[in-house]
């Protein structure tokens, strides 16, 4: 008997059906292999703190990239909150010092920040451009990897990261890099099949 011996089943084929892929605004699309720009992009650094940017995956529709912070010491108090304290934040005047602050602007000026409201509408109406919105990622003690989904495709010009971290002592950051860094990713991409 092999290790990999296949269980007794059903005969035939069973078909799954395709799961459609989210609003453009929500996250990349899933019938598209995304183009990639390598980055590493440090945007703070303090002692004790780094905040990054990697790997950005760039596709018709937007862009997604890795979020890194490497914490060097974290406190049993930032430890339990750590979780809570990079997502979005809607009701909280004045923020606390410990809440990352984080976003994204346009060359036109535009921007999105983790501090704009979810771009979730029940009723499916499309949020003015341009969001950010996280959408997976994790880590736990001194080291978290958080996926961020940024929607439209930014024009040509300057693209701005921006962020602020008053409990690690980082002031407002702020690292520019070429936007046709993502727009030439995302000619790269592969659409590998038609969606519905």
């Amino acid at each position: 008997m092999s290790f990999f011996e296949r269980p007794a089943g059903p005969a035939g084929r069973v078909a799954r059906a395709m799961v459609a892929s989210p609003p453009a605004w929500l996250g990349p699309p899933h019938n598209v292999l995304p183009g990639v720009a390598p980055m590493e992009l440090i945007l703070a650094r303090t002692d004790q703190t780094v905040v990054a940017i990697a790997s950005i995956q760039a596709y018709p529709t937007g862009f997604d990239f890795t979020l890194s912070l490497r914490l060097r010491t974290v406190s049993v108090r930032e430890d339990q909150q750590l979780p809570h304290l990079f997502g979005s934040i809607v009701e909280a005047d004045p923020l606390p010092d410990e809440f990352l602050r984080f976003g994204v602007q346009f060359a036109d000026g535009r921007r999105a920040t983790n501090l704009d409201r979810p771009p979730y509408d029940p009723e499916g109406q499309q949020p003015d451009p341009p969001v950010l919105n996280q959408h997976g990622g994790g880590g736990g003690g001194s080291a978290w990897d958080i996926e961020h989904w940024v929607w439209p495709l930014p024009p040509a010009g300057p693209f701005a990261f921006v962020c602020e971290w008053p409990g690690r002592a980082i002031a407002e950051s702020r690292v520019e890099i070429d936007a046709g860094l993502i727009l030439e990713a995302a000619g790269r991409a592969v659409t590998l099949w038609p969606e519905g």
